[in-house]
């Protein structure tokens, strides 16, 4: 087996659907995908976690398939956090350095970050990451990077991300359920953005959007930095049951029904004619139009409450790159075309960056997230590794462990 210097793990827990993404990081820094897996989820409510044992046990059955292709054991990942609670907030912080002379070093860094988040984040909120956005020494404006830059006075603009504590508390103890540490919980639109943003965009004013199937995060970036992050908790599910209760008919029909819609033609018209759905023997003819209808007006919705998030961040129609498209919602056939007309903005579909390795099978919009979690995860750490390890049966092992552990507590 050849010789790696280290290995990442991103886990992307949505309320419908898990998904993991193993990578691993050559010695000349280059990220190649060994591993990669997906499954259904249990427990969660729009991103958040209503009992511990879903989740856990939906995290421990994906992995097994994971470890399995990729020959890595997992014991620790960078996880996806969502739910309307997660939040960004500016943040200005300043600190006195001392004589003119005196060189800026990371303590210093630590100083003024500590300085502008006491008092801004309430107690019940946990800090889940603070992004400078911009410092300023002794007057001069629109440094990016003070280390090692001589001054007195020091403050930082920075974009703080947070979220209630319990629900980040619950996340890592549904994670720690499965034997997974969650090194970093990490908003699933901002590592979405890792994966499918070029620093062109981010540089010049771009808005990604991960339209989940209960949650519709969007993010705006600027400058190169993280300026806003918003959750809206609808997402693409609810377009489901909206067809199944309009049209009498199941979910899992109604979930095919919503993969064949067409949110507009090319040239704006509605299209005509009926849909036909086979269940079993059985014939289910539907109106288009009437499906259209149904669709178009939770899209109207959504749409309407992503706008409002642009406005509120003051950036509505002020994006020079557009709005980027990710998560299993912007799978919807002509998606780009109705985000366009609702947005009045350039709208992409964001596919992962290419990757080495098996990357190609997973460079898809549901992906975006588990992949940006991993490259983050590469980039900021990893787990070194000399050599790949012994294959495991993850699932097998760690039930037995449950059990045992259980009978041990009786004890």
């Amino acid at each position: 087996m050849d010789e790696v210097a280290k290995f990442a793990v991103g886990l992307d827990v949505g309320t419908e659907n898990v998904r993991a993404v193993v990578v691993t990081v050559g010695k000349d820094g280059a990220i190649s995908v060994v591993g990669y897996n997906e499954g259904p989820n249990n427990g969660m409510r729009k991103g958040v976690v209503a009992n511990l044992t879903g989740p856990g046990e939906s995290i421990d059955r994906m992995l097994g398939e994971v470890e399995r292709m990729s020959g890595y054991e997992v014991n620790s990942a960078y996880v996806s956090i969502n739910g309307a609670n997660v939040m960004s907030t500016q943040a200005e912080g300043m600190v006195a350095l001392g004589p003119d002379d005196h060189e800026i070093t990371d303590a210093d860094l630590d100083r003024v970050e500590q300085a502008a988040v006491v008092g801004r984040v309430p107690a019940n909120r946990d800090i889940l990451d603070v992004l400078p956005l911009s410092y300023t020494l002794d007057g001069q404006s629109g440094i990016k990077d003070p280390i090692g830059m001589v001054g007195s006075r020091l403050e930082m603009r920075a974009s703080v991300l947070s979220v209630l504590a319990p629900n980040a508390l619950n996340l890592r103890k549904a994670t720690e359920r499965a034997r997974v540490t969650a090194e970093k919980l990490v908003p699933s639109v901002v590592a979405a953005a890792k994966a499918v943003l070029s620093e062109k965009q981010m540089e010049n004013g771009v808005a990604i959007v991960d339209f989940g199937s209960a949650t519709t995060s969007v993010a705006i970036y600027e400058e190169g930095d993280l300026q806003y992050v918003g959750v809206i908790p609808v997402g693409s599910h609810n377009i489901t049951n909206d067809l199944a209760i309009m049209l009498k008919i199941d979910t899992d029909i109604a979930e095919d029904i919503k993969r064949r819609f067409v949110a507009k033609s090319i040239n704006g018209d509605a299209p005509e004619g009926e849909i036909i759905v086979h269940k079993g023997r059985e014939e289910m003819v539907f109106s288009r139009a009437e499906v259209n209808q149904i669709i178009e007006d939770r899209l109207a919705e959504i749409f309407d409450a992503i706008r409002k998030e642009l406005k509120g961040a003051k950036y509505d129609r002020k994006l020079p790159e557009g709005v980027v498209l990710v998560g299993g919602g912007a799978k919807l056939k002509d998606i780009a075309v109705y985000a366009r007309e609702a947005l009045e903005a350039s709208i992409k579909i964001g596919m992962p960056k290419k990757l080495g390795g098996v990357a190609d099978a997973i460079e898809k919009p549901e992906y975006a997230t588990a992949i940006g979690l991993a490259i983050m995860a590469a980039i900021e750490g990893g787990q070194e590794v000399q050599a790949k390890s012994k294959q495991h049966n993850k699932s097998s092992s760690k039930k037995s462990g449950g059990l045992l552990s259980k009978i041990f507590k009786k004890f």
